[in-house]
């Protein structure tokens, strides 16, 4: 644990998990969106359900699908804020669902792209927290670092040519991983790296013809 694990993150309260975590998950949603949202659906799980409304998850969702970071000032007015920008918005609550304690499933439609399906587990406090699916393809990423969500065809070669991309650019790679249904089919890799991507990376990562769309998200801000 660090020193951020145990005071929790510079937020908007009251709660580090229900709220902090909450707007952090949608921001990340959000950036994988790549375009304002229209539309957005949000599917509460277990303590996520029971307390949403009194913990400002609600809010905090609503901001993070906006754009808000958790140190927001703007996410108590996150209502009023959806409803000038022409958003759409729906909690649907699963009070009593088998899964993890603090979970949720994040429907976007976004302005510029097809519907994102987004699933995350909330671990604990100080926005602790795993993204678990897209698009129902199971992943595990926990944007803690910069990433790279990259969308290809199970293809030989794919993988080697991100790789000499991103070594070319001095791309430090922590974790990597790819995540597919079935073989030969559409598959996503996974990439938290050190530091900043080179802006033309995504342009030369995306010249090979297997490569359907290449997402990054910076490393979220921590206080």
């Amino acid at each position: 644990m660090n020193v951020f694990d145990i005071l929790g993150p510079v937020m908007i309260g009251p709660s580090s998990s229900h709220t902090a975590g909450a707007c952090s998950i949608a921001l990340l949603a959000q950036q994988m969106a790549d375009s304002p949202v229209k539309d957005v659906e949000f599917v509460l799980y277990n303590s996520f359900a029971q307390t949403y409304k009194g913990h400002g998850t609600d809010l905090a969702l609503l901001g993070g699908v906006m754009g808000f970071s958790t140190d927001d000032k703007r996410i108590p007015k996150a209502f009023s804020i959806a409803e000038e920008r022409g958003i759409s918005y729906r909690f649907i609550e699963q009070p009593k669902i088998r899964t993890f304690i603090q979970t949720l499933w994040i429907s976007i439609l976004p302005a510029r792209a097809d519907t994102l399906i987004l699933s995350a587990v909330n671990l604990w406090a100080a926005e602790k927290m795993r993204i678990s699916r897209i698009n129902h393809i199971d992943v595990d990423f926990s944007g803690e670092y910069s990433t790279l969500i990259i969308i290809h065809y199970d293809r030989p070669g794919v993988l080697a040519h991100i790789t000499g991309c991103l070594s070319e650019k001095n791309v430090n790679i922590a974790f990597m991983k790819l995540f597919r249904e079935t073989k030969g089919d559409i598959a996503y890799s996974i990439i938290e790296f050190d530091g900043t991507l080179p802006d033309d990376a995504e342009d030369q990562i995306s010249l090979n013809p297997y490569v359907q769309d290449v997402i990054f998200i910076p490393i979220q801000r921590r206080i």
